[in-house]
């Protein structure tokens, strides 16, 4: 199984995942299912261990950070997608979902499965998430470029939102320039670091 999953992309590795796991769901559990794939989530309280955010604790610190470039020097992109855009799909595809078909052995026919992506559609290169938090926080960043590693990475990510759109009219609203500036406003005040204000 390690050789077959090492001859497969990262990609193709990610699809047979959420094949395997959607088919799961299907025949094991038998309630019912929204299941939201999120796409690079960011903003305030969010996880010390994204890009977003400990690049600014790092640029602030003045530590150096690893900008990951594909290969041939290509673009690393991501999907950004601010918290409020993803909270508001979350609430979309469980307001839309149908009623229950029963639990306890007495079901009255199959349960839904629905599976929505929520993403902001608009992959953004990594370096321009930098460049921005070097704006905002007034400090210019020690960029470390390095290959991208070949732990299971991919290059970018883009979600596609359709079925979301079509299900519950789901629309991402926050630009990436927008989410960081309230990312920066809340970190800043969260951490007491004066050293720089975001505007």
């Amino acid at each position: 199984m390690g050789l077959i999953l090492k001859c497969l992309s990262p990609r193709k590795i990610e699809l047979i995942n959420l094949l395997v796991y959607t088919l799961l769901l299907r025949k094991l559990v038998r309630k019912l299912h929204t299941l939201t794939i999120i796409f690079t989530v960011y903003g305030p309280w969010g996880r010390p261990d994204m890009a977003y955010f400990f690049f600014t604790k790092d640029i602030l610190k003045g530590k150096s950070i690893p900008i990951f470039e594909a290969a041939n020097h290509g673009t690393v992109a991501r999907d950004f997608t601010y918290i409020d855009d993803i909270v508001k799909g979350c609430l979309g595809s469980l307001d839309t979902a149908e009623k229950s078909t029963g639990s306890g052995g007495k079901k009255k026919g199959p349960a839904q499965l629905r599976v929505f992506n929520l993403g902001n559609t608009s992959p953004v290169p990594v370096t321009d998430l930098v460049g921005i938090l070097e704006r905002l926080l007034k400090v210019k960043a020690k960029r470390n470029v390095m290959k991208l590693p070949r732990n299971g990475d991919v290059p970018y990510t883009h979600a596609n939102i359709s079925y979301a759109q079509k299900e519950f009219g789901y629309k991402p609203t926050t630009d990436l320039q927008t989410g960081l500036k309230k990312f920066v406003r809340w970190y800043l005040s969260y951490y007491g670091d004066k050293k720089a204000v975001a505007r």
